[in-house]
């Protein structure tokens, strides 16, 4: 940061860090006594949607990765679009798996990093569910290597539990390192791995 960035309020934008997906197995649990919240074994990557042979050969070795583990069932990852045009890596696990999903997540982000895609990343989320059925993710900004919780109402007016993402946000204070800024708490509405 130079004198002149000082002085126009700028800031130097916080480095992702990708290690911080490694706190969601503790979070869970605070999680689950908090708010009574349990893994759904599901999350997803997003990124801006990429075309061309490189990302090709990116998603084979993600493929190739993560079908390595061989106790896996089903596909290790789903490619998919949603209708805003973000592409998702969607990874399917056992709700008793979450560290496994874990590093899931952060394998495919890495390789995404590795290979000049990390400019594309924009967050990565864990899905969640409680004994009424709602719906929670826990939601990683890349840009910013923080968390935050989004919780859509049932129903298909795109709402929120806003009392819900601030009760998570308390709970997860000690665990997480949470998006103080609330403005950046973008609904992920759809979005697969949820």
């Amino acid at each position: 940061m130079g004198l002149l960035d000082i002085l126009l309020g700028r800031t130097k934008p916080v480095a992702p860090d990708l290690d911080q997906l490694f706190a969601l197995p503790s979070a869970a649990v605070t999680l689950e006594a908090a708010a009574g919240f349990t893994a759904t074994g599901q999350g997803a990557v997003c990124f801006a949607t990429v075309e061309g042979s490189a990302f090709e050969q990116t998603h084979r070795e993600v493929q190739a990765l993560l079908d390595a583990d061989a106790e896996r069932t089903g596909p290790p990852v789903e490619f998919t679009q949603d209708s805003y045009g973000y592409s998702w890596l969607v990874s399917h696990r056992s709700p008793d798996e979450l560290p496994q999903l874990v590093n899931d997540l952060h394998a495919v982000n890495s390789a995404m990093e590795v290979n000049g895609f990390g400019p594309q990343l924009l967050c990565s989320l864990a899905g969640f569910r409680d004994d009424r059925d709602r719906r929670l993710a826990l939601v990683y900004l890349y840009k910013r290597g923080t968390f935050y919780p989004f919780a859509p109402l049932p129903g298909r007016a795109q709402r929120r539990d806003n009392a819900l993402e601030l009760q998570v946000k308390a709970a997860l204070a000690d665990d997480l390192r949470i998006e103080q800024d609330l403005a950046r708490w973008f609904p992920v509405w759809g979005a697969p791995g949820m």
